[in-house]
């Protein structure tokens, strides 16, 4: 037992360093099992009360992606994407909006990781938020439901190796003991 305990958490790691911003896919669609799978993991993201605000609509018709992608300045991505993600707070279901927004983000990266494990490549859009209203009107969004981000997903294209930079420790951590 403790041996699979092991190999589990270095999957774990691995996925986790090894996850890249993707933001070029082929034309395959993405499987609703795939779906389905990164919709359940990012439910289990941690919140606080466990009021789990996030809200998500799934958006796999190329118009409605291209309508999108008139919103953003990545308009390539949002076009060429197979499927997107919404996420939304729920405003209903707030209790402290930093917090929730934080959790939010939890659930975001639980699909990130949840794609890059299903073998998918995602990015994680947030400029497209200076449009939140008219992303809101397009996906008919209930009113309590406040966009935060949204999420792009497709079968990886192997001309896009996604970025790998990251700051060393010692410019980012202090009092560093590493």
């Amino acid at each position: 037992m403790i041996q699979n305990e092991i190999i589990e958490t270095i999957e774990t790691i691995e996925t986790i360093c090894s996850r890249r911003s993707v933001r070029k896919y082929t034309a395959d669609s993405v499987s609703d099992e795939a779906v389905l799978t990164m919709l359940e993991c990012a439910r289990f993201a941690p919140s606080g009360l466990n009021n789990q605000p996030w809200r998500f609509i799934v958006v796999d018709d190329r118009e409605i992606g291209r309508r999108l992608s008139e919103l953003t300045h990545y308009s390539d991505i949002v076009a060429s994407a197979p499927l997107l993600i919404a996420v939304f707070l729920d405003t209903d279901a707030s209790y402290n909006r930093d917090k929730d927004l934080m959790a939010i983000g939890a659930s975001i990266q639980n699909i990130l990781l949840s794609a890059h494990s299903l073998g998918l490549g995602a990015v994680w859009l947030g400029e497209i938020l200076k449009n939140k209203e008219s992303v809101s009107k397009i996906l008919n969004a209930p009113g309590s439901f406040e966009l935060t981000a949204v999420v792009a997903v497709g079968h990886l294209d192997e001309s896009d190796p996604g970025t790998a930079e990251r700051k060393a420790l010692d410019e980012i951590v202090f009092k560093n003991k590493y």
